[in-house]
């Protein structure tokens, strides 16, 4: 038998898991599933046959080797910074790997020894980064291969909440990492093309620049811009493009209120603040307010902010329970944005019932035959429960697919990539439409961000 060894079994590896149970029988797989906690890898198989379940520390050098020795390929669900060790043993060892993380420089630097090898090292390929990878270099090709040229390329993506569990005034819950989402944006300015002119926005007014997005079916979203929108400019061939933008879906309203924690400092994660096992919710607001002898949290903060008692972003910030003087902060020598995470927690945090939602978004601009054109193209999935979420769904099958088609021989090209090649786009975006993962496309006028091209 083939024999997989998943490593880490975490939230995300649901689908993973239940793809490669299914295809066990018929594709010949043996499934190995290491984690050091066991038990909802154990959940998630069952009693199906050709599985086995182990207890692994991937820092415990003989057991991390003894596993990947008996494998044939190996998937890491591990946190990115855990991956360089077992990608090391899969070189030494003359193994396949995949994972769903960006690709580090440590990561980068095996692909010498793993074409030498013959190794595919394939990362970048759950959702953000992969399936937005993927499905847009699916449609640049095209343009490309029809004799087109490419003049514009934005992308979004985002994990939000799914309508029918969308019951709060933030319209956001925690479908991922929380503490991901509150220092989102820090580390540098983003940095990105509108028509040929390099456009950067600090950190301080990130929240307040925003793009707005209309799906069909599903409403209107708003969109502040990643980082670096040019990473990937030279490895989708975009050099000359015009305008390239890279951003995260939220919905309207949402990064209008976030700045405010934004302004007070409430994200921040490079101090830790004095006492504040101590504290409570009420001090911790009160702690970045100016001294008052007879105002109150509640007024110094509105008139801090330039926020009015009847509007919505005031009423966001009761919902968040955050002036209540008996909720307990709890935690010894955190810093801003670690105490902020567990205030956001208590309302943000998915219910039993409640179901994530993956929105996507892509515009490509393009010119041929003199002519400028656009497609729009649109996805979203929808979880169907606390185990199987949306979330799982779009990182997990693409892991699980790519794992398949190299055990298969569908994908040969060796060496540390990323999923951009149609060896590797095609047969996997294909087989995504069958478990409901489908883009919509659509042509609309082209406007870029000069309509009366001036």
């Amino acid at each position: 038998m083939r024999k997989i060894l998943i490593i880490g079994a975490g939230k995300s590896s649901s689908y993973l898991i239940k793809y490669l149970l299914d295809k066990s029988q018929s594709e010949n797989l043996h499934i190995t599933i290491g984690d050091l906690n066991i038990e909802n890898a154990k959940e998630l198989v069952g009693s199906r046959p050709n599985t086995e379940v182990i207890r692994l520390d991937v820092f415990n050098s003989e057991s991390r080797i003894s596993a990947v020795k008996k494998s044939d390929i190996v998937v890491s669900m591990l946190p990115a910074r855990f991956h360089i060790e077992v990608a090391k043993d899969c070189i030494t060892y003359k193994k396949h790997m995949v994972t769903a993380s960006y690709v580090s420089k440590e990561m980068q630097a095996l692909d010498k020894d793993a074409k030498s090898n013959g190794l595919i090292f394939m990362n970048e390929i759950g959702v953000d980064p992969g399936i937005d990878h993927m499905s847009a270099m699916q449609v640049i090709d095209r343009i490309r291969d029809n004799g087109g040229k490419m003049i514009l390329f934005e992308s979004f993506t985002g994990g939000l909440v799914a309508p029918e569990s969308d019951n709060n005034l933030w319209n956001y819950k925690f479908t991922w990492n929380p503490r991901n989402v509150v220092i989102a944006g820090q580390g540098g300015t983003a940095k990105f093309l509108q028509e040929s002119q390099f456009k950067y926005i600090p950190y301080d007014r990130l929240f307040r620049r925003t793009e707005f997005l209309d799906v069909e079916g599903y409403g209107r979203f708003e969109a502040y811009a990643n980082r670096d929108s040019l990473k990937y400019q030279h490895v989708y061939g975009l050099d000359n493009v015009k305008t390239l933008y890279r951003g995260t879906i939220r919905r309207v309203g949402f990064s209008r209120a976030w700045h405010v924690f934004v302004q007070l400092g409430m994200t921040d994660d490079s101090y830790t603040i004095d006492d504040s096992i101590n504290m409570s919710y009420r001090d911790f607001v009160n702690a970045f307010l100016p001294y008052s002898p007879t105002d109150s949290v509640e007024l110094k903060f509105r008139h801090a902010l330039k926020i009015d008692q009847d509007d919505i972003v005031w009423d966001k910030f009761l919902e968040l329970d955050i002036f209540n003087p008996n909720k307990r902060v709890e935690l010894d020598k955190a810093t801003p944005a670690q105490i902020l995470q567990k205030i956001l927690m208590d309302s943000w945090t998915l219910s039993a019932d409640d179901k994530d939602m993956i929105v996507m978004y892509h515009k490509f601009g393009y010119e041929l035959n003199g002519e400028k054109h656009q497609i729009d193209a649109t996805m979203v999935v929808v979880g169907e429960d606390q185990t199987y979420t949306a979330m799982a769904k779009t990182v997990g099958l693409p892991v699980a697919m790519a794992t398949l088609d190299i055990l298969n021989e569908k994908i040969t090209t060796p060496g540390v990539q990323i999923p951009i090649t149609k060896e590797v786009y095609t047969p996997i975006l294909e087989e995504l439409k069958d478990y409901g993962v489908i883009f919509n496309e659509k042509e609309v006028p082209y406007l870029g961000y000069n309509p009366l091209n001036i």
